[in-house]
């Protein structure tokens, strides 16, 4: 059975997708970002924004009975890959001993303001 989940972002309306898609234990959340979708507002400093992807991750992973102790997968995606390493701590923090697969790419995001996309991929436990 599939459940798909929604942050209530107004990207999920306007382009059509789901924060999350839980299909049996597996749970894939897509490239989040650092907007607080409470207000839709976004930090300026990339550092601000990865700590705000994670809250919103794991608000993800919640609803689908998930943590991110279950993640086996990231994905991290920069505008400009330099600014990675200013990241390093944050990423630290939330997964310094999980340490899930990780795979880091520079790439444009759709939104200039946007700093840093995370897709993460967990497996229940």
């Amino acid at each position: 059975m599939k459940k798909l989940i929604s942050s209530g972002s107004l990207f999920e309306a306007e382009i059509g997708y789901s924060r999350a898609v839980v299909q049996g234990d597996w749970v894939f959340v897509s490239g989040t970002t650092g907007f607080d979708y409470e207000n839709m507002t976004i930090a300026d400093d990339i550092v601000a924004q990865t700590d705000q992807c994670f809250k919103n991750i794991i608000s993800a992973l919640r609803e689908a009975e998930a943590t991110l102790k279950d993640v086996v997968r990231v994905t991290y995606i920069l505008p400009d890959a330099t600014e990675f390493k200013l990241c390093w701590p944050v990423l630290k923090k939330y997964f310094g001993t999980i340490k899930p697969s990780a795979t880091m790419f520079s790439a444009g995001l759709a939104d200039n303001r946007m700093k840093i996309e995370i897709q993460v991929t967990a497996l229940k436990s």
